[in-house]
């Protein structure tokens, strides 16, 4: 019997993860049952089982940059066991004849999947798949509900729910407004909460709001706006802040044990009745994009809407006024760069009371403006790796990839590196991880809080960053072992007999 496989490649597989790769559970849902449930593969649990997957079977691949490589490892291997092979995901959508030639793709889907992905698997077992199908940027109300149902039991930490694609802002880091676009696509309430709902009933009580910018109508929007001679942007603005508040209003409706956490820009801080719809929703958190703490790294990153020094403080510990706990993401490497930055940097994480924080490196990824710039210069160079152009940094194999890509004025790379490693080692020491616990009050929330903050950085730091492989085994043990103690903590009850507010329970099958 003919199958569908669904595979998220990862070079690392922790046993559980954080949160759930969404992507690969509305793709389950689009599939439909003709064909049986699809198999589900998220590599970040267990490695793909190749003898699961025979001659005629359908593959779906769906990549981003930083794991297009074993993606095209796979597509490779299962093409050669006589499965149809199709890439999808931002990084195929950028680069659709990579797909093919080192992924030995069939068939490359760009943007949305949700619903071109059933003609796809049609026309592949047909034996006439298209090289290219294009899926475009579909509208609100098309966005498929993902199949919660083929979930691994007690796996994932984390549920994801999407209320929206999209967004407004032009980061010269990101590439979303590029690919999703910068006119937010906002799903429909009602089903938002019914997903929900799903996933509390499955003993979900942390769950992600997996949007691209969760804030996606700011003051000054507005303010632009009124100012036109046509009042019709304003409505369609006014329209879609309704449409959040509306959305923030059936959350409150909830079971009062959900946690949402959620991704926003930092001008939601001035804007109180938005955060505290957030508090009564039970958004409890948000990671914002601070980036730099000086207003010539915002100059280097097309972010010049973020405030700095004091000023960035007080914009900060809003989210904390209001209940939110902030993760602050900052970026290292920029030009305007110094020695002195990455301590400046962790003394003011500290200082705005931030709860968790991450610092990445500049990482020229495709699809953004700073990848453009960075290539131009980069290609009259014509620097290599084993051959492989840096300006392809995502094909050189992991072990020779560098951390760094652009050569910095005053510091070395490596110098830059040790600082981003110094960084996260500061901030999340055991003295200060201890002392952040106190924003919870059970002793069994504080040792989550503890857990959980040594778990992102042995994923997201010492695996990442370091360069000593001794150091990056210990830290995906320790991965493992603190993955399996917090999966405990994070998961709820399960609550089958839940319904939706304002509904009635559905009765049960028999």
């Amino acid at each position: 019997m003919t199958r569908i496989h669904l595979v998220n490649p990862s070079v690392k597989s922790f046993g559980v993860a954080v949160i759930t790769p969404r992507w690969l559970y509305v793709l389950a849902a689009a599939t439909g049952s003709r064909w049986g449930d699809p198999v589900i593969v998220d590599e970040t649990l267990d490695p793909v089982d190749l003898d699961t997957i025979c001659a005629g079977d359908v593959v779906g691949i769906g990549i981003h940059t930083g794991n297009a490589l074993r993606g095209y490892e796979i597509g490779r291997q299962v093409r050669q066991r006589g499965a149809w092979v199709v890439f999808g995901g931002i990084h195929a959508t950028l680069f659709p004849d990579e797909a093919a030639t080192h992924g030995q793709a069939h068939a490359v889907v760009r943007g949305d999947g949700d619903v071109v992905w059933p003609r796809v698997i049609e026309e592949c077992l047909a034996g006439q798949p298209r090289p290219v199908y294009e899926g475009g940027r579909i509208a609100g109300d098309q966005f498929v509900s993902a199949r919660w149902d083929l979930l691994p039991e007690r796996r994932y930490m984390w549920a994801s729910v999407q209320t929206l694609r999209g967004c407004p802002k032009h980061c010269s880091f990101c590439s979303v407004w590029r690919t999703d676009g910068q006119e937010p696509r906002q799903r429909g309430v009602d089903r938002v909460v019914r997903e929900i709902v799903e996933l509390r009933r499955l003993g979900f009580r942390f769950i992600a709001l997996a949007d691209d910018n969760f804030y996606p109508v700011t003051f000054d929007d507005l303010a632009q706006a009124r100012r036109r001679a046509d009042s019709s942007r304003l409505r369609e603005l006014q329209a879609l802040r309704d449409e959040r508040f509306a959305l923030m209003a059936r959350l409150a409706e909830l079971p009062h044990d959900l946690v949402f956490y959620t991704q926003i820009t930092m001008e939601a801080a001035e804007d109180p009745e938005f955060l505290d719809a957030m508090k009564r929703a039970k958004i409890r958190g948000a990671l914002v994009g601070v980036e730099s703490v000086t207003r010539e790294g915002l100059k280097d990153v097309y972010k010049g809407f973020n405030l700095a020094g004091d000023e960035l403080v007080a914009r900060l510990r809003e989210f904390r006024r209001h209940g939110i706990h902030v993760l602050g993401s900052f970026i290292f490497g920029l030009n305007s760069d110094t020695k002195d930055t990455f301590d400046a940097t962790v003394a003011l994480a500290e200082r705005a009371d931030l709860t968790f924080a991450q610092f990445v490196l500049l990482t020229p990824f495709p699809g953004t403006v700073d990848f453009d710039k960075w290539a131009a210069e980069e290609s009259r160079r014509g620097t290599t790796v084993d051959g492989v152009p840096i300006t392809q940094h995502w094909l050189i194999p992991e072990g020779r990839r560098p951390k760094l890509y652009a050569a910095h004025p005053t510091m070395s790379l490596e110098e830059i590196r040790v600082g981003t490693q110094r960084a996260w080692d500061r901030f999340y020491g055991w003295r200060h991880v201890w002392a952040r616990s106190s924003v919870v009050e059970t002793v069994r929330a504080r040792i989550a809080f503890v857990l959980i903050s040594k778990l992102y950085r042995h994923m997201y730091a010492n695996t990442g960053i370091a360069t000593d492989s001794a150091r990056v085994q210990r830290s995906t043990q320790w991965a493992r072992w603190i993955g399996v103690a917090c999966r405990r903590l994070f998961l709820g009850r399960p609550m089958p007999d839940l319904a939706v507010p304002g509904e009635p329970l559905e009765p049960a099958i028999n």
